[in-house]
C-alpha cells in the first residue's frame, strides 16, 4: 500500500480522499527540516503547501519517495531540478486557485485606483479628509498583462467587464487565442510604454526574474500602477520604491516578495502602495479547491501512473494510463534490449530514433519516449527512470527523435528502436501480443518474433549448418535450460541471430565458451 506524508495543513476531505483511495496517510505539520528528513524515507508521496521546503538534503534522505505534490501553483520552494535527477515528480495544481489569485488582482487595482487603505486608515484615525484621497476610473483605461495565461486570462475577462482595453505581452500566447481573449498582443516595450494599469501573471524563471527592472520602469508610462499576484522576484522592489517616491509610478499594490515572509521593505513606508501578506489563493474555495485537486493527481499516479500537471514529466491522463501501460512496457523493455547491446560493445550513444507505428502512432507518445529512454540508460546508470531519463540523456548530449508513421503497418501497432553509436547503428522492433503482452518482431532489420523473457542470451551468427546443434550443447552441458528459441536470418547463408530464453542467468564462463564457437560473431546476455 503507498504512503504519503502531508507536511503543511490541507482540508481534511483531502486526507480522506487519501484514505479512500486505499493509501496510507500520516499528517505531520510543523517539522524542522531535520525532523522532516528523520522520517522522509518511509514514504511513497509527500503533500505540502509553501510552508515545507524540499531540498536537495531532504530528496537525498527519501529513497522510496516518487512524487511531490504541491497545493498550489508555484513550486519555489521546490528543488525541482533535484527532483528530476532522482525521478521524483513534481505535481503542482495550477487550476484549484485560478480564480481567487485573479480576483485579487482585481481587488488590488480598486484598492490603487480609490486609495481605499489609506481612506481607510484615515477614517478609523478620526479623520475625514474627503478631499485628500482622489481616485481615478478604470473604464476606457489600458490594462497590461504581462502573462495571459490561466490566471491572467480570468484577469482580462474580468477587466472587459470592466469596459478596460487589455493588452498582453505573452510569448506563449497566440494570436488565435488573443482574439478568442479579447486581448491584443503586443510586445513588452508596447505594454510598459501604454498601459495604465500593469499586472504580472508569470512564472519566476531566468527569463522573467526583474522583468519589471530599474531600465525598464523608467520607461513606463507616467502615473502607471503597477500590480504583483503572481511571484517574488519579478519586480526590482528597491527599483519599484524609487520610482513610486518619483512621481513616475502613482502606485503599486504587491501580494507577493522576493523574500517571504517579508518583514521589511523599502516599499513598507510609502503611501499609495499596498502590500499583502501572500493572500492571492487564500480564499476558503481556494484553499479547498487545492488541496482536493493535489490528493486526487498524486493517488492517481499512486494507483495507476497517472500524472497530471507534473512540472518533470510529460503529463499521462487518468483514461490514458490503463491503456498506456502495456505500451510503456514494452517501450521499456526495446529500450533496455538496446542499452544492453550498447553496454556490451562500449559504443557512446549519438542518436536515438523512436517510430511509432499503427495504434501506437495514436497515442500519447510523450510517456513511451520517456519509457524508452528510462529502459535504455538504465544498465548504464542507477536509479533511472521515466522523470530523469530524458534530462539525462539531454545531459549526455543523445539526440532523441520521434517519428509518427500514418502508413499501414504489418502489426496492429508497432515501436521501432533504432541507437546510432560512434561504432554502429542497430534496431529493435515491438509489437503487442493479445494486446498486452511485449513481444519482439524484429532486430538489426531480420524478423524474428520472440517474447522477453527474463534472462535471454542474443547471439548474432553467420547462417551455416552446424551452429544450432552446438549451441545447444554448450548451454546443455553447463546445466543451462532453454525455456524458448528463436531464429532469424537476413537471407540463407546470411547474417542470423539466436534469441534464447533461459531458466537463470548465463555465467560468465559459459558465455565464453559460446562466444568461441563456430560461426558466432556476438553473444550478448539480456536480463528484463
Amino acid at each position: 500500500m503507498p504512503k504519503v506524508l502531508i507536511s503543511d495543513k490541507l482540508s481534511p476531505a483531502a486526507i480522506e480522499i487519501f484514505r479512500t483511495r486505499g493509501i496510507e496517510v500520516d499528517v505531520k505539520t510543523g517539522l524542522s527540516p531535520a525532523e522532516l528528513r528523520a522520517i522522509i524515507g518511509e514514504y511513497d508521496g509527500l503533500a505540502i503547501r509553501s510552508a515545507t521546503k524540499v531540498t536537495k538534503e531532504l530528496l537525498d534522505a527519501a529513497p522510496r519517495l516518487k512524487v511531490v505534490g504541491r497545493a498550489g501553483i508555484g513550486v519555489d520552494n521546490v528543488d525541482v531540478k533535484s527532483a528530476t535527477a532522482r525521478g521524483v515528480v513534481v505535481m503542482n495544481t495550477p487550476y484549484g486557485n485560478a480564480i481567487t489569485t485573479a480576483e485579487h488582482a482585481i481587488a488590488m487595482m480598486f484598492a490603487l485606483a480609490r486609495q481605499i487603505p489609506e481612506a481607510s486608515a484615515s477614517t478609523k484615525a478620526g479623520k475625514w479628509e474627503k478631499n485628500r484621497f482622489m481616485g481615478v476610473e478604470l473604464t476606457g483605461k489600458t490594462l497590461g498583462l504581462i502573462g495571459c495565461g490561466n490566471i491572467g486570462s480570468i484577469v482580462a475577462d474580468r477587466a472587459h467587464g470592466l469596459k478596460m482595453r487589455v493588452i498582453a505581452y505573452d510569448p506563449y500566447l497566440t494570436e488565435t487565442r488573443a482574439l478568442e481573449l479579447g486581448v491584443e498582443k503586443v510586445e513588452l516595450d508596447a505594454l510598459i510604454s501604454r498601459a495604465d494599469v500593469i499586472t504580472l501573471h508569470t512564472p519566476l524563471t531566468d527569463a522573467t526574474r526583474n522583468i519589471l527592472s530599474r531600465e525598464t520602469l523608467v520607461r513606463t508610462k507616467k502615473g502607471v500602477r503597477i500590480i504583483n499576484c503572481a511571484r517574488g522576484g519579478l519586480i526590482d522592489e528597491a527599483a519599484l520604491a524609487d520610482a513610486v517616491t518619483s512621481g513616475n509610478v502613482a502606485g503599486a499594490a504587491l501580494d507577493v516578495f522576493e523574500t517571504e515572509p517579508a518583514t521589511d521593505s523599502p516599499l513598507f513606508g510609502l503611501e499609495n502602495v499596498v502590500c499583502t501578506p501572500h493572500l492571492g489563493a487564500a480564499t476558503a474555495e481556494a484553499q479547498e479547491n487545492v488541496a482536493l485537486q493535489v490528493a486526487d493527481q498524486m493517488s492517481d499516479f499512486l494507483l495507476t501512473g497517472a500524472v497530471a500537471n507534473a512540472i518533470n514529466m510529460a503529463v499521462v491522463s487518468a483514461e490514458d494510463a490503463p491503456r498506456l501501460k502495456p505500451y510503456m512496457e514494452l517501450s521499456r523493455q526495446l529500450g533496455a534490449f538496446a542499452g544492453q547491446q550498447v553496454q556490451s560493445r562500449e559504443g557512446v550513444i549519438r542518436r536515438i530514433v523512436i517510430e511509432y507505428e499503427g495504434h501506437a502512432a495514436e497515442l500519447n507518445h510523450k510517456p513511451l519516449t520517456a519509457a524508452v529512454l528510462a529502459g535504455l540508460l538504465a544498465p548504464v546508470m542507477a536509479g533511472v527512470n521515466m522523470v530523469n531519463a530524458p534530462v539525462l540523456a539531454r545531459e549526455r548530449g543523445i539526440d532523441v527523435a520521434e517519428t509518427v508513421h500514418e502508413r499501414p503497418s504489418e502489426y496492429q501497432t508497432l515501436i521501432r528502436v533504432t541507437v546510432v553509436t560512434d561504432q554502429q547503428t542497430r534496431s529493435v522492433a515491438g509489437t503487442l501480443f493479445a494486446g498486452s503482452r511485449p513481444r519482439i518482431v524484429e532486430i538489426k532489420d531480420i524478423k524474428i518474433e520472440a517474447d522477453f523473457g527474463r534472462h535471454m542470451l542474443y547471439v548474432t551468427n553467420q547462417d551455416r549448418p552446424g551452429f544450432i546443434g552446438r549451441f545447444g550443447a554448450t548451454l546443455a552441458g553447463a546445466g543451462i535450460n532453454i525455456a524458448t528459441f528463436h531464429l532469424g536470418r537476413a537471407e540463407a547463408g546470411g547474417d542470423a541471430i539466436c534469441l534464447v530464453s533461459v531458466d537463470e542467468p548465463v555465467p560468465e564462463d559459459v558465455l565464453a565458451m559460446v562466444r568461441t564457437l563456430p560461426l558466432v560473431v556476438q553473444a550478448t546476455p539480456l536480463n528484463f
